[in-house]
């Protein structure tokens, strides 16, 4: 019980040092992030665009998509460019341009001599990286030759987003609908806020020879390049994960060195006693829209990726006209997020009374009306998001029930108050199933408060996502909107998880409820201990300070140690499997955890840490080294697990039924080998390509439609058939599995006990 009660102390004296320093953070953000001018003039005085310019731009910008289109500041989709980075080196390249011009008897820079180039591209970093902005007047002044440019780069923007022959090619590379912006006002506005993003990339902060965004993008015509601070703090993040895996290993060693007593295992399952009660026989509707969910993503994904060969069309369709790209990668991306969490939302509302053994009044009838809501949430946030992208909802209306355009947390602020209130009602149900388990005390009182207190993180956590307004500054959404995506989702439902395997597994009596306790805490403190302020490794170039980049690398390096320590427990795992002869009921929810160990260890560890550090991710980010570490840690990690949470929701809700072993097997192999294909034979080649064009031309090379419509490329991306097609197949024969649960299901002809008997 002491142990016990020191790691709870260590539990919270962690979360309050790793949330006091993360709040510290973003008063640091706020304070040092790149200014928004109320004027951007010329030296002769002339006006190239306001402060109005640049707030109305990104609100056009998240009307059309936002970062489902193409990026900024390298967050964002993967066909179109980064804009940051397009629009700095189109300004660099043009300005050049003009100086080679007038100096060298008409000829462009391209055609120059070494030696004459180098003279130019240093007066040009000379030119463009000083910070010319007056806190007093808040004017940014520029040069007549720059203002030359942004005119030049603006009509090429304004051309791009609208119906302009002339660049019709492009804008079918870039996989943009027609008149993505039909307002010229809009279009011009939208080109203001592409500057004030490389503005921000090329400027150096007052007093120090870095930018606002820590030199990022790379680009060396203007002397973007690596800080010293990205080397140094990446060295720092390799030597703290081999310290980190090393005390992992020590500790692992010292208290698994004598092998506990086995223990007397149960004769029979003792979760086929659970008596299933109203409210959980309601969460099977849960698992219905789960399965319906996730098969409209894989739909959608599938468009999203052929959009990346055929750019407007599919298969001679004019699809974008109708379904444009980045409403197809949102749909995407929120529906991952949305099926998962529904997953885990209806096992905590099927294991609370199971834990408690105690049936609520209404119960049954909240579970129903959560249903309800979150069927509105998903059907009225989509719906709003098409009429955003089809620029038919009107930038009054966007903000509040459109598209806000920040990937993962795209629906309308009211939409998101609905999910938040969704979410409470959630944290009330199981709540008041939980607290009365709590209260009667017992061995199992820290698993069960551990679960509470991981119900409650995400049913509030959530609400960082209404942190930030409609003119909040870029650096600031940025900041709260990792919160929801790494905290939430990568946080808090991890812990809730581990502490429902480990009710469950103590619930078999597979393990001790004591070893359960002590590691499930243990678990917890390893997650938290990397994983909160390991968020700050998504801010390293959003406009913040060095701080970031030193804490961030520090401890999102040991967010790979809990994934070891979780390699370690999956041999431990899969035994329990076979510990008895009952346990082949949980055959498949154990290999489906099993599975989640190897993904930790594959997608979140090892690609994960392949794009982390700072100076990998300098180069990396939102190439597709971002999205294989995505696709394998999102689903991998969190998708597997939803699966298997789901499974053993519905071994209880189907207690006599027979399952069918080929459907769980075709779909527990093919998603597996789906995910290996799609990742190894698309993902990690066309980033290691995108990679080496980054370090060798610059980072906008690597995004752009010369690099990306190359014939290799394409075949590549075409690659991605195989793996996405067994991996279809996989999500078939779980919907199929789960259907015939419902749908002329097969019975056991005697009563489990008995045949287990029998099999003794």
């Amino acid at each position: 019980m002491s142990s016990t009660r020191k790691l709870w102390i260590a539990l919270a004296v962690l979360l309050a040092v790793s949330f006091s320093v993360l709040l510290w953070v973003g008063g640091e953000i706020h304070r040092e992030m790149p200014p928004m001018p109320e004027q951007v003039v010329t030296r002769s005085g002339q006006v190239v665009f306001t402060r109005a310019d640049i707030q109305l731009g990104r609100q056009v910008w998240q009307s059309t998509g936002g970062q489902q289109l193409g990026s900024i500041w390298g967050h964002g989709s993967y066909v179109a460019p980064d804009w940051t980075a397009d629009w700095l080196h189109r300004e660099a390249v043009d300005i050049l341009d003009q100086w080679a011009r007038r100096d060298y008897q008409g000829a462009s820079f391209k055609a120059l001599g070494a030696p004459e180039q180098a003279a130019l591209t240093a007066h040009l970093t000379a030119m463009m990286r000083p910070n010319t902005y007056d806190p007093a007047t808040r004017q940014v002044v520029i040069d007549d030759d720059r203002a030359m440019a942004i005119a030049n780069v603006s009509a090429h923007y304004q051309s791009l987003l609208g119906n302009d022959p002339a660049t019709a090619v492009l804008r079918e590379n870039y996989a943009m609908k027609n008149n993505t912006v039909p307002d010229a006002q809009h279009r011009r506005a939208m080109t203001a806020f592409y500057w004030w993003t490389a503005w921000s990339a090329v400027t150096q902060r007052p007093g120090k020879d870095i930018t606002y965004t820590n030199n990022w993008p790379h680009e060396p015509l203007v002397g973007n390049t690596p800080p010293s601070s990205l080397f140094m703090w990446t060295v720092f993040s390799v030597l703290f994960l081999i310290a980190g895996i090393a005390l992992l290993g020590w500790h692992y060693a010292v208290n698994h060195s004598r092998e506990e007593a086995p223990l007397q295992l149960p004769a029979t399952d003792p979760l086929a006693a659970v008596v299933v009660t109203p409210s959980m026989k309601a969460t099977a509707k849960y698992f219905w829209i789960v399965i319906a969910l996730f098969l409209v993503q894989i739909a959608l994904g599938a468009i999203t990726a052929h959009y990346q060969v055929e750019g407007q069309e599919a298969y001679g369709f004019p699809l974008a006209e109708y379904l444009p790209y980045s409403l197809t990668r949102t749909w995407h991306t929120q529906l991952a997020v949305l099926w998962i969490a529904t997953a885990w939302l209806g096992m905590g509302l099927y294991i609370g009374p199971a834990i408690s053994g105690h049936e609520p009044k209404y119960q049954a009838l909240g579970v129903h009306v959560l249903w309800v809501c979150l069927i509105v949430i998903v059907v009225g946030s989509f719906a709003g998001q098409w009429f955003a992208v089809m620029q038919k909802l009107g930038l009054a209306n966007n903000f509040w029930f459109g598209h806000q355009g920040w990937e993962y947390v795209d629906m309308g602020r009211f939409w998101q108050w609905f999910l938040f209130l969704g979410l409470g009602i959630w944290l009330t149900l199981v709540g008041r199933c939980l607290v009365p388990a709590i209260r009667a005390g017992g061995e199992s009182r820290s698993i069960t408060t551990l679960l509470f207190l991981s119900t409650i993180a995400i049913g509030l956590f959530y609400g960082a996502g209404l942190m930030w307004g409609e003119h909040t500054h870029l650096s600031m959404v940025e900041y709260w909107r990792w919160w929801v995506v790494h905290l939430w989702v990568e946080g808090f439902f991890e812990v809730f998880a581990v502490a429902v395997v480990a009710f469950l597994f103590t619930k078999l009596g597979l393990i001790k409820v004591s070893t359960g306790t002590m590691a499930t805490l243990f678990a917890t403190i390893v997650f938290m201990a990397g994983g909160v302020l390991g968020t700050l490794h998504h801010l390293y170039f959003t406009g913040t300070p060095v701080a970031v980049i030193a804490l961030g690398a520090s401890f999102s390096a040991l967010e790979v140690v809990p994934l070891a320590y979780v390699g370690f427990e999956a041999y431990h795992t899969f035994k329990l499997g076979h510990a008895t002869p009952w346990m082949q009921r949980y055959k498949w929810p154990i290999l489906f955890f099993v599975a989640v160990a190897f993904w930790n260890l594959v997608g979140a560890g090892l690609f994960g840490f392949l794009i982390n550090p700072p100076l990998p991710l300098y180069y990396m980010q939102g190439l597709n080294l971002t999205p294989l570490h995505g696709h394998t840690a999102l689903f991998g990690v969190y998708g597997m697990l939803g699966i298997g949470l789901m499974l053993f929701c519905l071994r209880g809700l189907k207690p006599d039924a027979i399952w069918p072993e080929a459907p769980l097997r075709t779909a527990f192999w093919a998603l597996n080998i789906g995910l290996v294909g799609m990742a190894l034979f698309t993902l990690l080649p066309i980033g290691i390509l995108q990679l080496i064009a980054a370090i060798d031309h610059g980072y906008w090379y690597a995004r752009s439609a010369d690099f990306m419509q190359q014939p290799l490329i394409e075949m590549l991306v075409w690659m991605r058939v195989p793996g996405d097609t067994i991996f279809s197949i996989g999500a078939l024969s779980l919907a199929w599995f789960v259907a015939r649960l419902w749908i002329a299901p097969r019975k056991a002809a005697v009563k489990v006990e008995a045949s287990t008997e029998a099999a003794r």
